[in-house]
């Protein structure tokens, strides 16, 4: 009787040793969700966080709909890869319950071409590739306008396509891709729109490759830390972004991306009037 108390004793602190693992395990591991381009800064703050005994674990999503219906669901904790007005946008239309809690950095979209290296020697009814999801197409047609390729109509804000095109003057062909496919466009355009991120994963340079550069004052495009609302105030979370916006993590950005990628380190609510931006 004593050495079946003794063997019932032991199964029972094993398992209860074993549950007490399960929970602190459970309770400690972060999955983000993010893509391969922003997936090396994730690395460092992967390593940084497991001193403050806090696991990552990084999950590489490289599309912009699954990472925040993961997020939605439960399966990943936080996604880092999207701009505030995108992530606006999109838990708008599908009706998400999440909220922005940090914001990390921003990915100036450039315009690349193989067959020219100045806008000036376009030629009348050339191709242009731009990203056709809402968000970045806007964006694209207002990076158009900057570089004086074409004119929108008096108050474009970034909602909305091509119809918001008023003048064309090269009569460019403007032809809209999936993010993801803008850099193979460049086989067949003579110029495509690219988000920094799509580029690197293309193997191109957002800093010396494209023939004409947005620049990093735009708020509307800083990208965010996400998370379920119900979660904002998480105090794992949110240290999560007080890592990020580490001195260690803002230099190996811009070392790593040298201008590709701009580290933003303003609170969240840095972002609440971008739309006026």
């Amino acid at each position: 009787m004593k050495k079946i108390f003794t063997v019932i004793s032991l199964g029972l602190i094993l398992l209860l040793a074993a549950c007490g693992s399960n929970g602190k395990s459970e309770k400690n591991v972060v999955k983000v969700g993010t893509s391969t381009a922003e997936a090396q800064t994730w690395n460092l703050v992967k390593d940084l966080a497991k001193e403050e005994g806090i696991e990552l674990e990084i999950v590489k999503i490289d599309d912009y709909v699954q990472p925040n219906l993961a997020l939605d669901s439960g399966e990943i904790d936080i996604n880092a890869f999207q701009t505030v007005v995108y992530f606006d946008n999109f838990k708008a239309e599908r009706k998400l319950d999440l909220s922005a809690i940090g914001t990390t950095n921003i990915w100036p979209m450039g315009i690349y071409s193989k067959e020219i290296n100045d806008l000036n020697e376009l030629k009348d009814g050339d191709q242009v590739i731009i990203p056709k999801d809402p968000t970045n197409l806007g964006r694209a047609l207002l990076l158009m306008e900057k570089a004086e390729l074409i004119t929108l109509k008096k108050g474009f804000s970034g909602a909305g396509g091509v119809e918001n095109i008023e003048e064309n003057p090269k009569n460019l062909k403007i032809t809209t891709v999936d993010s993801g496919q803008t850099a193979r466009g460049l086989d067949d355009a003579t110029l495509a729109i690219i988000n920094s991120d799509k580029a690197i994963a293309a193997g191109l340079n957002p800093t010396n490759d494209p023939v004409f550069r947005e620049d990093a004052s735009n708020k509307a495009y800083v990208n965010i830390i996400a998370a379920q609302t119900k979660r904002k105030d998480d105090e794992t979370l949110n240290k999560i972004v007080e890592i990020f916006h580490s001195d260690k993590v803002k230099e190996f950005i811009e070392e790593e991306f040298k201008g590709a990628a701009v580290p933003v380190r303003e609170p969240i609510s840095f972002l609440d009037d971008y739309k006026q931006n």
